[in-house]
């Protein structure tokens, strides 16, 4: 797969912005931040843009009109640098079939790199609670491409010429239709390169815990009682396989987000394109990404309905079921260190109390937890959102893929983080895994082929009145001999089917 945003937004578990892939030379930068106070108009009229900036009028009106939430409530990046990508597909094809000249064809795809880049992030300061088509967004992009393309081309910032934000940048194309393609591409290639990476580093250190762990037999529990016994390989090899399934869940939703809504323009029919725009522009994006978008069979439902991220969003739902059963299981095994069950040690990675000196807690178990608790927050918003397809068009475009790339970031994010920081470093207290074993009445299960449930349930039961040990109620009851005890329950007998004889 090729490498297509250099940006952070695409970088499993960073923070920090590669290099960009189309650098901005200092008199470009220096050219940008020193643009002075301008006019520029749309149809509903003019209005001041600030210096330094290459939006124009209708983002300006956006600004002005959704102040909600402010910087924490940002259209996430992915979604702008896949705008980006779009509006260079379409002028590369605007170009090949003659609607769009050479120059201004160039120009649109070089202010597109620098964009996905992260060159000009500062130039797309809108919020997702904005139109449910995502139309602000549409035309925030347009805008700084049209300007950024303008100045490529040496003509006057604001001007609309020799590139115009809508007859040139949006050629052919709809909020309708742009917007959702967006959406596919920023969930397709966030989830390749933040949330698998991340899971599948969980389940190789699940994996080699569970390998490491594979002679280890300790006692196992249901409804938070003791049960008998299994190895704390196979324990972990239910976790990894939690996760392994939780990969291929994401991986067979992601076919879904690989058909593509451009081509649709206002309501699905394709005005203002012509036969075969859909097929070539899909087909231009998977050249530029390596991956295999394609054009929606149904352009009309893929405007008006976005089942594709409320299905994706259901496998981070479950996989965040899982992680949170396995986080939760971690922190209480490894609970104590004197008064919980402490069958694991849990590394040690900060204090854990402001006033109880020595404290460590389960930090990155916690971390994860919470992080489960928000995928499942945001799984509630995008099936409502999902919701929201009236007639022609669904409008809570924003809202769904902002939630859908949150959940796919944190995931990958805190899957990578739980296994470094926790799994990778966990041990066995293997004398505390011992006396617990041994001191479980549910070993008494092994009695079972040999006397009965019924003279086993009350040797059980005897023991558990008394204080005493299993064998001693087991050979005070007379239904056994202290030899057929130790040869009938062997806790590392107890781990898996009897073999065929």
């Amino acid at each position: 797969m090729k490498q297509v945003f250099a940006s952070s937004a695409f970088a499993p578990g960073s923070s920090a912005v590669p290099p960009p892939s189309r650098p901005l030379s200092a008199s470009d930068r220096d050219a940008i931040a020193s643009l002075p106070s301008r006019t520029e108009s749309d149809t509903f009229g003019s209005l001041s843009i600030p210096p330094g900036c290459l939006w124009g009028a209708q983002t300006q009106r956006s600004v002005t009109n959704f102040p909600i939430g402010g910087r924490e409530s940002r259209m996430p990046m992915e979604v702008v640098y896949a705008m980006c990508l779009v509006k260079k597909a379409c002028a590369e094809y605007g170009h090949e079939r003659g609607t769009l000249s050479g120059d201004i064809s160039r120009a649109i795809g070089r202010a597109a790199d620098e964009a996905m880049s992260g060159c000009h992030d500062d130039q797309f300061p809108l919020v997702i609670y904005q139109t449910g088509s995502g139309t602000q967004t549409n035309m925030n992009v347009n805008e700084v491409l049209s300007n950024r393309a303008i100045m490529i081309l040496g003509g006057e910032v604001g001007s609309k010429d020799p590139v115009h934000p809508n007859d040139h940048c949006n050629m052919g194309q709809s909020s309708n239709d742009s917007f959702p393609t967006a959406m596919h591409i920023a969930s397709v290639l966030t989830i390749l390169n933040r949330t698998v990476p991340g899971l599948r580093v969980l389940l190789d250190a699940l994996r080699s815990k569970s390998a490491e762990f594979e002679g280890i037999v300790k006692i196992g529990r249901t409804h938070c009682q003791d049960a008998t016994p299994l190895t704390l390989g196979q324990e972990f090899s239910g976790y990894a396989q939690q996760v392994e399934y939780g990969i291929a869940r994401i991986e067979s939703s992601m076919p879904a987000l690989y058909r593509l809504a451009l081509g649709g323009t206002a309501v699905g029919t394709g005005l203002n394109t012509v036969e075969g725009y859909a097929d070539d522009i899909a087909a231009k994006i998977a050249h530029h990404t390596g991956l295999p978008f394609v054009s929606a069979p149904n352009l009309f439902e893929a405007l008006a309905a976005h089942d594709s991220l409320v299905e994706v969003s259901g496998s981070f739902n479950v996989l965040a079921c899982g992680l949170n059963k396995i986080a939760n299981d971690v922190r209480l095994l490894g609970s104590g260190p004197r008064c919980g069950l402490g069958e694991l040690s849990l590394p040690e990675n900060e204090p854990g109390s402001s006033i109880m000196p020595g404290k460590v807690n389960p930090t990155q178990c916690e971390a994860l937890t919470m992080v489960c608790a928000q995928v499942m927050g945001n799984h509630a918003a995008i099936t409502m959102g999902g919701m929201q397809g009236q007639f022609e068009l669904n409008v809570f475009k924003p809202v769904m893929v902002a939630n859908l790339l949150s959940s796919a970031r944190l995931l990958g994010d805190a899957a990578s983080s739980f296994a470094l920081r926790c799994v990778v470093d966990i041990r066995p207290n293997l004398e505390r895994i011992r006396s617990l074993l041994h001191g479980s009445l549910m070993l008494v299960t092994a009695l079972n082929p040999h006397i009965g449930y019924d003279r086993a349930s009350k040797i059980a039961k005897s023991a558990h009145a008394t204080g005493r040990t299993l064998k001693e109620a087991a050979v005070e009851s007379g239904y056994l001999t202290a030899e057929e005890f130790d040869r009938w329950i062997v806790p590392e007998d107890m781990i898996g089917p009897e073999k065929r004889k």
